[in-house]
């Protein structure tokens, strides 16, 4: 039986003097909806491909229950994975799940809130497939925290982990855990994870 290697991304480099703007990069991504497109910092383009079913079963599960809660408690926005935040160093990513507290998200302009706006979430989560190098996912998340994120949870079904990061503190790892609790960031806010680490 074949089995999935993990790999990293298309890289798609620019010559400096033809990169594409903040807009033209935006309409690049819609030109080309079938891709899973982001920026890094330096300006090369990350072209990956769509996850497995499991991966995005498993997606839809977490992003549930952010909704969830999201709509109980009032104090933010939620958003799914085909939400591309530009962060502050001018990278475009992409978070499988992310939050903003609302006061946040209306300062945009409804221009700003069309395109991909200059915003780095305030919690992220993203959840390791099959195809992704776990390194490449550690650093995204440690260029969150660079960028202004409060909370991020890196969840690798593949290792059995949840990796937590937040700001000037050490991460911690939780093996297996049944419950991810987001206080102080996402207060009230345990992500059930019970049915999570099952075998089919």
């Amino acid at each position: 039986m074949a089995t999935t290697q993990a790999m990293q991304p298309m890289v798609l480099h620019q010559l400096p003097e033809l990169r594409m703007s903040d807009g033209q990069f935006f309409q690049f991504c819609q030109d080309n909806p079938a891709w899973n497109i982001e920026r890094s910092a330096a300006g090369e383009i990350l072209v990956m491909s769509p996850t497995g079913a499991e991966t995005g079963e498993r997606n839809f599960d977490l992003i549930g229950q952010l909704w969830l809660w999201t709509k109980r408690d009032g104090r933010g926005k939620g958003f799914d994975s085909s939400t591309g935040f530009r962060l502050p160093n001018g990278a475009v990513r992409s978070p499988d799940a992310a939050w903003v507290l609302k006061s946040r998200w209306e300062a945009l302009s409804p221009q700003e809130r069309q395109g991909f706006p200059l915003l780095c979430p305030d919690f992220v989560l993203e959840l390791r497939s099959p195809t992704d190098l776990l390194v490449t996912l550690q650093d995204k998340m440690q260029e969150y925290l660079a960028n202004g994120a409060q909370l991020g949870w890196l969840i690798d079904p593949l290792e059995g982990q949840v990796w937590v990061y937040r700001p000037h503190q050490a991460i911690a790892g939780l093996a297996k855990p049944q419950q991810v609790l987001g206080d102080p960031v996402l207060a009230g806010f345990g992500l059930d994870l019970r049915d999570f680490w099952g075998e089919g």
